[in-house]
């Protein structure tokens, strides 16, 4: 991926979001852009205009910590954003080859033996561990249950993304469906930034928007997450609604792997559904042979 045009449509995008008012700026009665004026960020990150405009044309190679902790600031961008715009900058420099696990190669990643017992020793709720292009690696018996529809096309690859965009089935699964979008294409659009040279990654993203004028509008809004905790619904087909809350961990052993958990709220009819989606998985005989395909895997 185009590193410079990442951190100009990136800078762009996040200073069209800043209204005048939120950075305690007059309004002024004619403005020809949404949100700031490139001087009025330069001002706010004490920086001359042209300096801040090198920078948004995408040109941050050498940029020091503070400038761009003035400009996030500036910006104010949330945590994930700085993240963002961190690792465009290691990019830029070069630096994320010295900062960065080496890479492995993909399609022969599998799970070690001590990990699924982890996941298999998680009962009472889906358990699975993803890489940042939203592959499922490995999970638990209820997780395969969970993501029956996922597995169920070929097509899918085991990847919530395409699910997400390229199976109608993910309307019924996804109440909220907008709201799930919007999260897998902001990891998505995370793990761009983290991995600009992943071609996996990149083959994903043109897949997706070629295919699908959802994504691709999205994509075009360089917003990015970190997706930690938080709650969830979804109908499953033969449980129904499900409403679930879910912590997601980053895997020290694994650069670049999230293990995510879902858990309903004790005594409610959330809790008793994921009883029943158990149940169901059981008599449907899903395996881990049998649902999880060795696909890529982490890669930093």
């Amino acid at each position: 991926m185009d590193n410079q045009a990442e951190v100009r449509e990136f800078l762009t995008s996040r200073r069209a979001k800043i209204t005048p008012e939120r950075a305690g700026l007059p309004t002024g009665s004619r403005r020809r852009v949404p949100g700031l004026r490139r001087s009025e960020v330069a001002a706010l990150a004490d920086m001359s205009v042209e300096y801040y405009s090198k920078l948004e044309r995408g040109n941050l190679a050498g940029v020091s910590p503070a400038v761009l902790e003035a400009v996030a600031r500036a910006l104010q961008l949330d945590d994930a954003e700085r993240a963002h715009l961190l690792n465009l900058a290691q990019t830029a420099d070069g630096s994320d080859a010295l900062t960065r696990p080496r890479r492995r190669a993909t399609r022969h990643w599998t799970a070690h033996r001590s990990l699924q017992w982890t996941l298999d020793a998680v009962t009472a709720g889906p358990a699975f561990v993803r890489n940042g292009r939203m592959d499922i690696l490995a999970a638990n018996q209820l997780a395969r249950a969970f993501y029956a529809d996922v597995y169920a096309a070929p097509h899918n690859q085991a990847n919530l993304a395409r699910f997400n965009f390229l199976d109608p089935a993910s309307l019924g699964f996804y109440p909220e469906w907008d709201q799930a979008a919007d999260i897998a294409v902001a990891i998505l659009r995370t793990e761009a930034g983290r991995s600009p040279h992943d071609k996996d990654l990149h083959d994903l993203v043109g897949e997706l928007s070629t295919r699908s004028d959802d994504f691709r509008t999205r994509w075009g809004a360089h917003n990015v997450r970190h997706h930690g905790t938080g709650t969830k619904r979804f109908h499953h087909h033969a449980v129904g609604d499900l409403t679930l809350a879910y912590e997601g961990l980053e895997m020290a052993a694994e650069p670049g792997l999230t293990l995510t958990i879902y858990t309903a709220e004790p005594g409610s009819p959330s809790e008793e559904g994921l009883r029943l989606l158990a149940t169901w998985a059981a008599t449907q005989g899903l395996s881990n042979e049998r649902l999880c395909p060795v696909i890529g895997g982490n890669e930093g």
